[in-house]
C-alpha cells in the first residue's frame, strides 16, 4: 500500500525516526534502541516511512539498514509554501496598516 507523506509525518515517533536518520544510516536495532517502544513497533513505523518513500531499507547480510530519503519532503515544503506566502502577505498588510496609524499618546507626567 502506497502511503501519503503527510500521513507518515503526522506521527511524532515517525518524525523522530526520520530526524534520527537524516544524518546517518542505521540498522534497525540501532534505530529501535533510541525509542522506549518495542522493536516491532519501530519496525512498523519504519515500514510506513518506507511505504511513503521517506526511508529506504537496505539488506546487508542479516542486518537491515535504514536511510532517510528526504526528497519526498519537497511535497510537504511545496504545500506549506502556499500558506507561508499567504500569511506573509497578511502580515505585510498589517504592518502597512499599523505604520499608517497615528502614534499612541505618550504619558506626560508634567501635564
Amino acid at each position: 500500500m502506497k502511503r501519503d507523506v503527510f500521513q507518515a509525518i503526522a506521527d511524532p515517533t515517525r518524525r523522530k525516526i526520520l530526524a534520527l536518520l537524516l544524518g546517518q544510516t542505521l540498522h534497525l536495532n540501532a534505530v529501535a534502541e533510541q525509542f522506549a517502544i518495542s522493536r516491532p513497533a519501530v519496525s512498523k513505523h519504519v515500514k510506513i516511512l518506507t511505504e511513503c518513500g521517506l526511508v529506504r531499507v537496505v539488506q546487508r547480510g542479516r542486518e537491515r539498514y535504514c536511510q532517510a530519503q528526504p526528497e519526498r519532503l519537497r511535497e510537504v515544503a511545496s504545500w506549506l509554501e502556499q500558506y507561508r506566502q499567504h500569511w506573509e502577505q497578511k502580515l505585510d498588510s498589517l504592518e502597512q496598516h499599523l505604520a499608517q496609524l497615528p502614534p499612541p499618546p505618550t504619558d506626560n507626567p508634567n501635564s
